[in-house]
């Protein structure tokens, strides 16, 4: 009998598991995006 309550409590967590699924990968673009700028600013000499 626990292991249908698991299951259940699992099916629905109530909207934050959705959440995860979204920002997670936007967080990681984001993320790389980032780290690539910041290569790319320090590879570059500045302009005068």
């Amino acid at each position: 009998m626990t292991r249908f309550r698991l299951a259940a409590v699992l099916a629905h967590q109530g909207g934050w598991d959705e959440i995860l699924l979204v920002l997670g990968p936007i967080v990681l673009v984001g993320g790389l995006l980032w780290l690539a700028k910041r290569r790319i600013d320090r590879a570059t000499p500045p302009r005068d």
